[in-house]
């Protein structure tokens, strides 16, 4: 278990929407760990170069306004995310992304946009990680568990403080912590594996729930539903769940 005690990084993204080939970068935070606490934070505002909606500016407190007013271009901001977490996977540092195949999708997305090079091209073309995603993993380990999965849900079971809810740095800093719980409560399945090696059984976790997801919306109402299984980016555009 001694990755519990090394450096982590928190990574998230508040954004104009869902869509991760449509939406765009809106604010974004690194926050460096030991232990749970904090050693060094990041922080980017950008200026999406759209209009963010009004729905999306009512959950992360960014107006357009602001946004164009104090906020740096959107390929600048993407640019800069892309270099500092390729830096950390070249250091073989872990991730800790929520939800990871909605923020690295959509930085992805940003970085084609503005024909910047892509995560693997920055990693001489091997794939970004080692990733620890606190939604995947906690899918695979209780998987029965009624209720929402979202950050704050697993904050609220696993006994992690969040403040600020749907601000890029709290939220980093929650999901890391929520990760550091996992592990400890699951250590033959989480903690105790190099991060190397979670990494690729999360790649098997998040394909066989989405293959469990697919299946049963293809038996209700959305007979021609794709989720995409792939993880930690997906590898089309969108599919019907986040």
């Amino acid at each position: 278990m001694s990755w519990l005690h090394e450096t982590l990084v928190g990574f998230d993204l508040e954004t104009t929407g869902t869509e991760t080939a449509e939406s765009r970068i809106v604010t974004a935070a690194l926050v460096e760990a030991k232990g749970g606490e904090v050693v060094r934070q990041r922080d980017w505002l950008a200026d999406p170069g759209v209009p963010i909606p009004a729905e999306a500016a009512a959950i992360h407190g960014i107006s357009t306004e602001r946004a164009v007013a104090e906020g740096r271009p959107v390929a600048e901001v993407a640019d800069e995310v892309a270099a500092a977490l390729c830096e950390y996977w070249r250091a073989g540092i872990q991730v800790v992304v929520f939800n990871a195949a909605f923020d690295l999708s959509l930085l992805s997305a940003e970085l084609r946009r503005h024909g910047l090079p892509s995560l693997d091209q920055r990693l001489d073309g091997a794939p970004p990680g080692p990733v620890l995603d606190p939604l995947t993993v906690d899918r695979a380990v209780d998987k029965y568990r009624k209720g929402s999965r979202t950050l704050q849900s697993a904050c609220a079971v696993y006994g992690v403080e969040l403040a600020d809810a749907h601000r890029a740095g709290s939220d980093a800093l929650a999901a890391l912590r929520v990760g550091l719980a996992l592990a400890r409560k699951y250590p033959g399945e989480v903690g105790g594996l190099a991060p190397a090696e979670l990494h690729r059984r999360q790649v098997g976790w998040h394909a066989a729930w989405a293959g469990g997801l697919q299946e049963w919306l293809r038996k209700g109402k959305e007979p021609q539903a794709v989720v995409d299984g792939s993880w930690p980016l997906r590898v089309t555009a969108d599919t019907t769940t986040g």
